[in-house]
């Protein structure tokens, strides 16, 4: 369990990331290609993006070891070129005391560059950049404007929760089973971290490449940054040798695909299945997955309950049309 305890000075400094954080995203992206959960979604995605990548990236793997990395990959900016200054400009005693952290347990040395960058290094310090950018370039920028477009939306909903409800009600909607009890906000977490703010506020980052518990950052004098899910728990792609309609539909289920297109309008259940021939049982089901990967709103209307796709589903719809007339031009 995560546990964030708050001051009311800290409520005041909850902040959302008006824009995504390149090396963030680049950093859960490589993330969750190394984790081997959930094959049916990721798993042709990693299995693409481990091919892709090019041998200068090989680096990025030598900083990470193990599972842990080190902390001075945290970079929160909002552009490529700003991330990659920032992370060049890390307090030496930081570096080396991180490199230290990931390798104490590692049987192997660490490589002759991470040696090299341990000390300071100039040209090290060229091989991490260079490393950073082509993993960039590999793995996000083919869809970093459909990135953009989602965080997007996801800014302007919450800025639409905390206007409307207060940010205690946006913060226990931010992720699935959350609670923000007395002036702790608990999430679940495969670990126990009690974190303590101390008036220094919360960053609150939307990442569309990661499906799992939230992500901390917390370094002394800087605000916590809590990196969550925020994407459909899709894999992102900019269309590949199928179009981005038959990519999604495949992922989804065709049903699911039908149902998206049909609710930019509102529908009830019973008008669904009419449309697509199937039960009203079947119909519910599936807006019910649709409805918990946030890609849809229920409302109840007397005894109908009415469907629309969100912010976040239509952005997808329109996305995969846009690649799709752009394929086959």
């Amino acid at each position: 369990m995560l546990r964030i305890h708050f001051t009311a000075a800290d409520f005041a400094r909850v902040r959302f990331a008006p824009r995504p954080a390149p090396l963030q995203e680049l950093n859960v992206a490589l993330m969750k290609m190394c984790y081997p959960d959930e094959p049916l979604l990721f798993g042709r995605w990693r299995r693409r993006l481990l091919r892709s990548l090019p041998p200068v990236v090989q680096p990025l793997g030598d900083l990470v070891p193990a599972e842990a990395a080190p902390n001075f990959l945290d970079v929160f900016s909002d552009t490529l070129e700003d991330g990659l200054d920032t992370v060049r400009a890390a307090p030496p005693a930081l570096v080396r005391s991180e490199i230290e952290r990931v390798y104490a347990r590692q049987p192997a040395p660490a490589p002759l560059w991470l040696r090299d960058l341990h000390q300071g290094d100039g040209a090290a310090w060229h091989v991490l950049r260079r490393a950073q950018q082509a993993a960039f370039d590999t793995a996000l920028r083919p869809v970093w404007p459909l990135v953009q477009d989602l965080h997007q939306a996801e800014f302007t909903r919450h800025a639409l929760s905390v206007a409307e409800h207060g940010i205690g009600a946006a913060l226990a909607e931010l992720v699935p089973g959350a609670r923000l009890h007395g002036n702790v906000w608990q999430c679940a977490a495969p670990y126990e971290n009690d974190i303590e703010l101390h008036g220094r506020g919360v960053l609150l980052l939307p990442t569309f490449h990661w499906t799992g518990h939230p992500l901390i950052s917390d370094l002394p004098n800087h605000p916590v940054v809590v990196t969550y899910q925020a994407g459909p728990g899709l894999p992102l792609s900019p269309s590949g040798a199928v179009g981005t309609d038959e990519a999604l539909a495949g992922v989804l289920g065709r049903t699911r695909f039908d149902i998206l297109l049909h609710l930019a309008a509102e529908h009830t259940t019973s008008e669904l299945a009419r449309r697509l021939n199937v039960s009203n049982a079947t119909a519910s089901a599936h807006t019910a997955a649709l409805r918990g990967a946030g890609l849809i709103t229920t409302t109840r209307a007397g005894r109908s309950v009415l469907h629309r796709r969100t912010a976040l589903g239509s952005l997808l719809v329109r996305h995969g049309d846009r690649r799709g007339r752009g394929a086959s031009g």
